[in-house]
């Protein structure tokens, strides 16, 4: 970190493009562009902090209702459910997915062969690292710094996109009953 921030400020002025530059300012100080590049993250840590612990009822969220949250339905669902449903409600979503991820983890310890608990713990993982990307996402923070706002859907929750995975993991669970 420190040769990176020798080296930033040079680079910076005669390397980097001027939408390059923007995006880094936009990733550290997101609130000095609330109206531009900002306005996501922003508009999402209003609607976490809004829902408080037992959130404002389904359906009756201002940010979510109102269409300040953007992409509500895929990449900001999180936002979205912590302010309808509070705190409580997002404890209970991260619940349900440690769940799923301890069966991914057990259906990967009883496959029949190597092959087979490797791809369950391959959908384990990438499960697991899109529910970590999108709530740190969500809330702003990854480590004392803020996570980028990425274009990355809390898989269940939004599209059936992780379907092809589950396909497989119950493949290899169904084979492990096979000679």
């Amino acid at each position: 970190m420190l040769i990176g921030s020798v080296f930033y400020p040079p680079v910076s002025r005669h390397i980097l493009k001027p939408y390059q530059r923007e995006r880094i300012t936009s990733f550290l100080h997101p609130e000095e562009d609330a109206k531009g590049s900002g306005y996501q993250l922003l508009q999402s840590e209003i609607a976490v902090g809004s829902g408080g612990f037992w959130g404002k009822g389904f359906g009756k969220g201002s940010q979510n209702q109102l269409g300040y949250i953007p992409v509500r339905y895929s990449d900001f669902i999180m936002s979205a459910w912590a302010e309808e449903q509070g705190f409580k409600g997002v404890l209970l979503a991260l619940g349900l997915y440690m769940a799923l991820l301890l069966r991914l983890v057990q259906n990967a310890q009883r496959a029949k062969d190597r092959a087979g608990m490797f791809l369950v713990m391959g959908v384990a993982a990438a499960l697991g690292f899109h529910v970590l990307v999108n709530v740190a996402m969500v809330i702003g923070y990854n480590a004392g710094n803020r996570h980028p706002v990425a274009a990355d859907e809390l898989r269940g929750l939004s599209y059936i996109v992780c379907f092809p995975g589950d396909w497989l993991v119950m493949n290899v669970r169904i084979r492990r009953f096979v000679n």
